[in-house]
């Protein structure tokens, strides 16, 4: 079974343009479902880029198509980072599900890593066109968006702290202080607007909550025999409150999204495939 070449393009959006990727299934699996790929936030974009090529490259040699679309202001599409906002990557998804429906697919899925997890089932949330029940991959997915933006504010606090700068500070309220006041934020190359901060903020995986559809939730852990953190168990809980009961598992492996070297997590591969293999025709 040999995968059909990637295919680059740049899909028509507004504003701008975005970089998408698209891979075709294969000749021989041919399906009528595919699936977006939701890229994690700032530079954890690029450090996931080797994951998200070889998990896209699998799906489609099961027959599923793949879009990888880069969002406003990320990677090659339009757009400068500090302009872009929480509402125009939701209307980019919608962009994407149009073009995979005018190529022929009857089912979008979702598959989000990290905060893109967070994107796909907020989009999911509200978007009023879906009919049939989308299956959702969440590779790590952020919990809680308020703690998700504590962390990456922490990365100017540390700039600061090693640098020269006499106006340094202990902690980051006073960068969302600045952000509240409508500042622009540089944190580690990357402009943080205060729309992108506040919708980020709000965001909280337990209070999206998506019904009639399949949920697969795998989360790395540093070793073998861990379980899921206090924070992701609450939010299975307030699930299943909800009759929404994911599919969680639980793999060890490397946080790919945040090492310094680019790495790998097969095992991460191999069990995302997993639950897709009967719909595929795939005989386990």
């Amino acid at each position: 079974m040999e995968n059909l070449p990637a295919e680059p393009f740049f899909l028509d959006a507004s504003p701008g343009k975005r970089f998408c990727l698209y891979h075709p299934p294969a000749r021989d699996m041919l399906s009528n479902q595919a699936f977006i790929y939701l890229h994690p936030f700032a530079e954890e974009m690029n450090k996931s880029r080797r994951m998200a090529a070889l998990q896209a490259r699998a799906f489609a040699a099961m027959g599923f198509g793949v879009l990888q679309i880069d969002l406003y202001g990320c990677g090659d599409s339009a757009g400068d980072f500090g302009e872009a906002t929480w509402a125009i990557w939701k209307n980019d998804i919608a962009y994407a599900g149009q073009w995979l429906m005018q190529k022929g697919f009857a089912s979008i899925h979702f598959w989000g890593l990290r905060l893109g997890a967070l994107l796909a089932l907020d989009y999911a949330v509200n978007e009023k066109s879906r009919t049939d029940p989308a299956k959702f991959v969440l590779w790590q997915p952020v919990v809680n968006g308020k703690s998700f933006l504590t962390q990456f504010l922490r990365l100017k606090l540390v700039n600061k702290l090693m640098s020269d700068d006499t106006d340094k500070v202990s902690n980051v309220q006073v960068f969302r202080e600045k952000l509240r006041a409508g500042e622009l934020l540089e944190i580690a190359g990357y402009t943080l607007s205060p729309a992108m901060a506040a919708a980020i903020d709000e965001l909280k995986l337990g209070q999206l909550v998506i019904r009639n559809s399949e949920i697969y939730w795998f989360e790395i852990t540093p070793e073998a025999g861990r379980e899921l953190s206090p924070a992701g168990a609450a939010v299975v809980e307030a699930w299943n409150q909800s009759d929404v009961y994911p599919k969680v598992t639980l793999i060890p492996g490397l946080s790919f999204w945040a090492t310094q070297e680019i790495s790998e997590c097969p095992a991460l591969l191999a069990a995302t495939l997993k639950p897709f293999k009967s719909l595929a025709g795939i005989q386990l």
